[in-house]
């Protein structure tokens, strides 16, 4: 698990090394095309961009052109050069550059509450300074940091990457860039061994491994961002939703179920129009009422938790729901499962007086931890997400007090559990401060997860009461928990963790019996009827291919089990155990090995 202090990476080498490399690219580019309009170039997690506008479409053979000239400036060991310059000066500088200039009206044009932007990233009342970098003959506009020269750029531990289209701005309004992108790391070694984690990540690519392996697909006429999921993936669904039931069921919670669609007087209640409604699908209107698809289930569960007047005996009550919610995110933003439009949430919303606070929200973070072993998650990063004062009554829910106290009351529970984390400032639910949970795959690739938030606004809304020990009114607490996400981004996870071999509780066929010839499907169809009858997903492939094409298309699905029968097999009661590891068992008694497979599916072992 990752440390919460770590080094900020605008201050690490790796930084100043590809925002220098950023800078060389675009004095390359500028000097092929020297009427190209230069936009931004900042680093990246695995190297930089710069964006441009420019004469024609690049090719290949241009990106070749463009890194040797880059090497070629490196050689020259020029210095990165810094000056501070007036906003006029900026604009006399960056005359030609349209998008420069766009830029420094920016950096001069101070935000609704009068602040600005200084060039460390801090607010200030007072304009920013302006700088400038140059190296050799190529000057931009830039805070840094760089490194000092050219000739501590590393020439065989970059190269460029791709192209691709990007708006300005990202703004589908705005022209349309071209953006390349490099890889940059501080050796060759680093970069080759990126390389290679590269090319593993491409094939356990979710939409490559979803596809092959039939879990899910989309249609255009059903839309872009709304998953079908085939029987493979309703399997693994239904699986997980089993998983997350008997968890909480051992956890005490109560699952509910609730509409996908509510009049609009219920998002305003719950404050979602006025922060969320650029994210929620268009409303319909019926009979004068509008009515809203539902971005989420916590309205409708306050509503369920004030369908009567509630007793302090009953908190904390956790109700729980996988509920469909409907989100219309950018099309620029739909990505595979990870960004869609239709999602199954792993919902849940704890209601409990504020002294039953830290119990609840551990109990929550220890759900994550025990899920993690489960899934074989060994990295992962918690990060307190806090608000930001200038956003109360915009972005946030305007109480400066309970914004204060609910944050502190966050920030004592873990570090009185010695659960690490890290703050990250403006990224609050608007109701209140919220962990969020970074995974990591097994190749290293990082997703957003789980989310623990606390809301202390939503309540008070829909006035929620309990009758306390005194006999007295009081609005509870509220937790927002979903840490299996939702059923889409789980399975994407899932699919690229796993490369496709899933533990054999999750597989979507887990056996499949293999005859030899024709003669042996009756056994075979005998034995997968007691597989079923044991609780064990079986096919027969009783296909007219010869058994080692049969096996090889069982390997290719990654079938946890193989089971081929013939004479002898049929004679004893046994089978031919084959194992995707592709370890080999021959006579195993069917028995036995029903009793294996479901000791292994009963427990959730990876096998």
């Amino acid at each position: 698990m990752a440390e919460a202090n770590v080094v900020p990476y605008e201050e690490t080498k790796i930084y100043r090394i590809r925002h220098s490399l950023a800078h060389v690219m675009a004095q390359a580019v500028l000097e092929k095309f020297p009427e190209a309009k230069l936009a931004i170039g900042p680093p990246v997690d695995d190297g930089f961009y710069y964006d441009f506008d420019l004469p024609r479409t690049l090719t290949p053979e241009d990106l070749e052109e463009i890194e040797k000239r880059m090497k070629e400036i490196i050689k020259g060991n020029h210095e990165f050069t810094r000056k501070e310059v007036s906003a006029e000066e900026a604009r006399a500088i960056f005359s030609d550059q349209p998008y420069k200039l766009e830029l420094i009206d920016g950096l001069m044009e101070p935000d609704e509450f009068g602040y600005y932007i200084d060039e460390n990233g801090e607010e200030t009342k007072e304009p920013p300074t302006i700088s400038t970098y140059t190296q050799d003959t190529f000057e931009d506009l830039c805070r840094g940091p760089h490194v000092e020269h050219t000739g501590q750029l590393p020439r065989t531990a970059f190269q460029l990457d791709r192209v691709s289209g990007a708006y300005w701005r990202g703004d589908e309004s705005r022209p349309m860039l071209q953006r390349i992108y490099g890889l940059a790391f501080e050796d060759k070694k680093d970069l080759k061994a990126y390389l290679k984690q590269r090319e593993e990540a491409r094939q356990r690519d979710h939409r490559k491994l979803g596809r092959e392996l039939e879990i899910f697909t989309f249609e255009d006429e059903v839309g872009p961002g709304l998953p079908l999921w085939l029987p493979n993936g309703a399997v693994m669904i239904e699986e997980i939703e089993k998983l997350a039931k008997d968890m909480e069921d051992r956890a005490g919670y109560k699952r509910v179920k609730t509409p996908h669609v509510s009049k609009e007087d219920l998002f305003l209640r719950s404050g979602h129009l006025p922060y969320y409604e650029e994210s929620m699908y268009p409303p319909m209107e019926l009979e004068g009422i509008r009515y809203f698809v539902k971005p989420m289930n916590c309205p409708m569960h306050h509503k369920i938790f004030g369908s009567r007047l509630r007793s302090y005996r009953e908190l904390p009550l956790r109700l729980a729901e996988y509920g469909t919610c409907y989100r219309y995110e950018q099309s620029g933003e739909l990505f595979g499962l990870m960004r869609v439009r239709s999602m199954q949430m792993n919902d849940a919303h704890i209601y409990l007086a504020e002294d039953q606070f830290e119990q609840e929200f551990m109990a929550v973070i220890q759900l994550y931890l025990e899920y993690f072993r489960i899934f074989d998650i060994e990295q992962y990063i918690m990060r307190l997400s806090t608000h930001h004062p200038r956003g109360l009554g915009k972005k946030y829910v305007d109480n400066p007090e309970l914004w204060t106290k609910t944050e502190a009351m966050v920030r004592k529970v873990m570090q009185e559990n010695d659960i690490p984390f890290v703050e990250v400032a403006d990224e609050a639910a608007f109701y209140g401060p919220k962990i969020d949970v970074q995974v990591y795959s097994a190749i290293g690739r990082e997703f957003t997860l789980a989310t623990n938030q606390v809301d202390f606004s939503q309540p008070g809304s829909f006035d929620l009461t309990f009758v306390n020990s005194d006999g007295v009114e009081e609005t509870p607490l509220c937790i927002h928990r979903a840490p299996l996400s939702t059923h889409e981004r789980l399975i994407g996870f899932l699919i690229e963790h796993y490369a496709g071999k899933f533990p054999v509780w999750l597989s979507p066929v887990q056996a499949i019996m293999i005859p030899i010839t024709d003669d042996h499907i009756p056994y075979a169809l005998d034995v997968a009827t007691r597989l079923r009858e044991a609780g064990i997903r079986v096919e027969v492939d009783d296909s007219s291919e010869r058994m080692g094409k049969k096996i090889r298309t069982a390997q290719k699905r990654y079938i946890p089990y193989m089971l081929v029968v013939g004479d002898q097999e049929k004679e004893d009661g046994t089978v031919a155990l084959r194992l995707r590891s592709g370890d080999q068992r021959n006579d195993t008694p069917v028995d036995d090995f029903i009793a294996e497979a479901a000791a292994v599916i009963a427990e959730r072992r990876y096998e």
